[in-house]
Order: structure tokens, then sequence, then C-alpha cells
């Protein structure tokens, strides 16, 4: 399969790239684009929560490991 792209993004992701193949390079920048979209839907998260809110989470996950632990 070939995709087009301009010359100009062609030269700064070669440079980017390095030695890795297009393949694993392609991988390795989607796999860290989505981890900083959920570290930023994290932060978000987080900011519009209340200590009281992170509390009753870490309550109710608690509650919910204890409830489905192996035994």
């Amino acid at each position: 399969m070939t995709i087009s792209v301009p010359a100009e993004i062609k030269k700064i992701l070669e440079e980017a790239k390095g030695e890795n193949e297009w393949g694993e390079f392609l991988l390795n920048l989607y796999a860290e684009v989505k981890r900083l979209r959920s570290e930023e839907a994290f932060k978000q998260l987080a900011r519009t929560l209340t200590d009281e809110d992170l509390k009753a989470v870490i309550e109710s996950s608690k509650e919910f490991r204890e409830r489905f632990a192996f035994r």
C-alpha cells in the first residue's frame, strides 16, 4: 500500500523515523498519540472532580475489587 504525502512532510517524517521501519515508526507514533490523549482526558476529568468525588470513586473501586476478588 502507498500513502501519498507532500514531499516536505515525507522529509520530516523520514528524519523522525531514523533507522526504524515505517510500520514500526507509525505504530509507535500512534501509541504515543493514544497515550497523550488518554493522559489529557484523565487530567481534564481530575480537574472536574472534587476531592469528595475522587474519594467516592476510590471507595467504589475498592468495593468492586473486594466483591469480585478471586477466592
